[in-house]
């Protein structure tokens, strides 16, 4: 007698054989989906489609279109990006995959590319795609790993698994070539049809696929060069510092000499600071300056310390939050779901806001708003007037949006965009994500100064990705200067800090494998103590002993 186990998928019950697998399912349900199904989450667990069916479970398919969906399809492009280049390029052709650029990743070669080269790339992928191989696992012994990776020249990734404490790493076999992914993976190639390759420059390229929150096309890629020179001038720096992946940096922490790079890098941190602040005294025509960045940026301590430096040129900044120009509670925008769009353009009470700072520059004095938020409303206590050595410092998720101070010259106003752009990735085939390095650093921050569970953190967190998407990334290519708030050793230290938290998270909330990722991530790392750390650093908004402590 064949065994059976109940499944349940989208709130209806089905029956299936036993030891089925995940795969198998998955085609009787393709059709509700304009992309292949890539994983599954089994009893709120995420596997992939090979796994097989032991017991009753309810059962949530996955595309690109979700967050871990995309993961899966990016990494399984890179993978077969990987095979092509060394089909078409021999055994020691390799791809660096930096950074995200625009909706893509930015990716460099070991060789000198060109626009034809490009296009063979990408016949080559199609073709190995359309072959549909299957993309298996091998589970072997870390030391085992670390000669292979030896073997085929790939030392960084061999020292990857030197840091790498578990027993048994678990490997990707496409054909011959094997690789490590601390992410998963289909089970074959044709999975992963949408893409696209763009032809930057000497050996770059871009990686273009649908995103989370572009999912009906792949975009066009627009060149964003302010965003592509500060990642080409951290990448530079940290070559001159011989730290190009997690590998370096767990070098130096071994070595015992993490203190120094702290200072160097926070030197250098504060020296970019002072070059705007010197930029900003230099053009007698700025009387606004105006910030902008998403989430976990580090946007407070750098408008801060911005202040101070601005104040050591006898400038006297006056500092407004456009949170506090919100409209009242009752009239602000709602959104899909019918909740308060807080992170919309439209929730600011846009006329007052303009009216104010044109009258300010006016030296006409005026009664400024602060909004509470536990009320839903302004409320008016304070007064502001400019004089003539004040200078304005605006704060704000639309501070770079054009639609905002329409009535005030653009001569008249210093635009600064910040993120945390992360450089340092683990090895030439994993990148850190930025996202991933906010994320951390929320979780931190809203545990210490919220008292919010890791859960509640990663709950918001996808809302936060929408409004950053829609409201703050667009407008990047406005600012005068772009400010990377991303320390080259942050990982290490935030690790310290964020890993208890996410071990928190109960096996049975649905935030578990989100929790479980980011511990697998951090494993790579080695731990930086937070010691040598200077108070007045962007990181002590987030661990906190902040010098700008509220």
């Amino acid at each position: 007698m064949i065994e059976t186990v109940d499944v349940i998928i989208n709130n209806k019950k089905y029956k299936y054989n036993k030891d089925i697998t995940l795969q198998e399912i998955a085609k009787e349900f393709q059709s509700n989906f304009k992309y292949p199904i890539l994983l599954a989450k089994v009893n709120n667990h995420l596997k992939e489609l090979t796994t097989t069916l032991k017991e009753e479970a309810t059962i949530e398919f996955l595309d690109l279109t979700s967050s871990a969906g995309n993961r899966c399809h990016i990494n399984a492009l890179i993978f077969i990006m990987l095979y092509s280049v060394k089909k078409l390029y021999g055994a020691n052709a390799d791809i660096n995959v930096q950074h995200s650029l625009d909706k893509g990743i930015y990716i460099e070669s070991n060789f000198k590319l060109t626009e034809t080269k490009v296009a063979a790339i990408k016949d080559m992928m199609k073709s190995i795609i359309n072959a549909n191989m299957p993309i298996t696992k091998a589970t072997i012994d870390r030391l085992e790993a670390i000669r292979y990776f030896e073997e085929i020249g790939d030392f960084v990734k061999a020292g990857v698994m030197k840091y790498n404490t578990d027993t048994y790493i678990t490997l990707y076999r496409l054909e011959n070539l094997y690789n490590y992914f601390y992410d998963l993976m289909p089970p074959t190639t044709e999975y992963v049809k949408a893409f696209d390759l763009t032809y930057i420059e000497d050996n770059g390229f871009i990686l273009q696929f649908p995103t989370v929150y572009v999912t009906d096309k792949i975009t066009k890629y627009k060149h964003h060069p302010n965003m592509f020179k500060v990642f080409r001038e951290y990448r530079e720096w940290g070559a001159i510092l011989n730290i190009k992946s997690s590998v370096d940096l767990n070098e130096i922490i071994s070595l015992g000499k993490i203190n120094d790079l702290i200072k160097i890098d926070e030197t250098l941190q504060n020296n970019r600071l002072l070059r705007i602040a010197k930029d900003i005294n230099n053009r007698k025509d700025i009387k606004i300056v105006l910030i902008a960045g998403p989430s976990s940026s580090g946007k407070t301590t750098t408008s801060k310390k911005l202040c101070l430096l601005l104040k050591s040129f006898g400038l006297n900044p006056k500092v407004i939050s456009m949170d506090d120009y919100f409209l009242e509670k009752i009239n602000t925008p709602k959104d899909e779901q019918g909740n308060y769009d807080f992170e919309c353009l439209e929730a600011l009470d846009l006329k007052l806001f303009d009216k104010q700072i044109e009258s300010l520059l006016k030296h006409e004095e005026i009664t400024i708003p602060t909004y509470n938020f536990v009320l839903g409303k302004k409320e008016f206590k304070s007064t502001m007037k400019v004089e003539d050595n004040d200078i304005i410092l605006i704060e704000g998720i639309h501070a770079l949006d054009n639609k905002i101070l329409t009535n005030i010259s653009r001569d008249k106003k210093y635009k600064i965009y910040i993120s945390a752009l992360t450089e340092l990735n683990m090895d030439n085939h994993n990148r850190i994500s930025t996202t991933d390095n906010r994320l951390l650093r929320r979780i931190i921050r809203d545990n210490r100064t919220r008292n919010l569970k890791v859960e509640q953190t990663l709950k918001q967190w996808p809302s936060v990705r929408r409004g950053e998407e829609k409201y703050i990334f667009p407008y990047q290519d406005e600012a005068d200067y772009t400010i990377n708030t991303a320390a080259i050793y942050e990982i290490g230290v935030l690790k310290t800090y964020v890993e208890p938290l996410l071990y928190s998270v109960p096996v049975d909330s649905p935030y578990y494998d989100e929790a479980k990722r980011l511990i697998n991530f951090l494993k790579l790392f080695l731990p930086i103590p937070a010691d040598a750390i200077p108070q007045d650093s962007i990181l002590r908004e987030f661990i906190g002993n902040s010098y700008f402590s509220d």
